[in-house]
């Protein structure tokens, strides 16, 4: 595999009201470990919001507190990032992408012509939409929308998104003890994309939903996705590194 996008999301990045520093240098190790095989790498990251409120105790509901959280959170997200692939003497970059950025065709080009040539050099890009300017996906995407678009404009072969949730189950593991991972999917039902957004129900919210809109998405466009825990990578670990399928989900036609 020559090119994959690798999107973790926030509650994977924060902990206790803190960054969870032992689980971003876990994501940052298996990284080094993927481009050491050869595959070039790019990041999608969220965590900018909470990143900023770490640092700063805003009402989150107020999307102009969100919009100063991201903007505060976003360069302290990324000297972490920095730092720890400095220790495994990588080099990482930070890229900042709207929405509309996949409206045009020019647009598209040149954020891929600048993500090709860090890749060439052995950078990391890691990509983020503009929270600070962008409303839709501070309140609905949570960038799994975006790492879609990111791995085929950009020309990876697979997505693997690394979240709360670790595999698409037959049932809602939430509230069903015998709901089993289904390894492998092919295809995705209408109703299943077009499920309703629950706040209060994680798995059934701008979680599973967005995820399995943005695998459709891809396997629409003959690429793969794969999503899997971020809070325990070694199913990630052991797909990508390994190339051992133990656990996750992988999404392929």
């Amino acid at each position: 595999m020559d090119r994959v996008v690798i999107k973790v999301g926030s509650h994977v990045l924060t902990q206790d009201g803190g960054m969870a520093e032992s689980r971003i240098l876990a994501l940052v190790s298996m990284i080094a470990d993927i481009k050491a095989k050869g595959t070039e790498v790019i990041l999608v990251s969220s965590g900018a919001v909470a990143a900023g409120y770490t640092q700063l105790s805003l009402d989150r509901d107020k999307v102009s507190n969100r919009q100063a959280l991201a903007a505060i959170g976003q360069p302290f997200l990324l000297s972490m990032y920095q730092e720890m692939f400095s220790s495994f003497g990588l080099l990482c970059s930070q890229v900042l992408l709207s929405a509309d950025v996949f409206d045009s065709r020019k647009a598209t080009k040149h954020a891929k012509s600048a993500t090709d040539t860090l890749l060439a050099n052995g950078v990391v890009p890691i990509i983020n939409e503009n929270d600070t300017v962008s409303i839709d996906e501070l309140v609905f995407g949570d960038n799994d929308r975006l790492s879609a678009h990111v791995a085929y404009y950009f020309g990876a072969e697979l997505l693997v998104l690394l979240s709360d949730i670790d595999a698409y189950y037959d049932k809602d593991p939430n509230t069903h003890d015998d709901a089993k991972v289904r390894p492998l999917v092919s295809q995705i039902e209408e109703s299943e994309l077009n499920a309703e957004y629950t706040p209060n129900n994680k798995f059934a919210t701008g979680g599973i939903v967005t995820k399995l809109q943005s695998a459709d998405f891809l396997m629409k466009h003959d690429k793969e996705m794969f999503l899997a825990s971020g809070f325990d990578l070694s199913d990630a670990r052991s797909f990508l590194v390994d190339g051992v399928h133990e656990g996750g989900t992988r999404f392929k036609c």
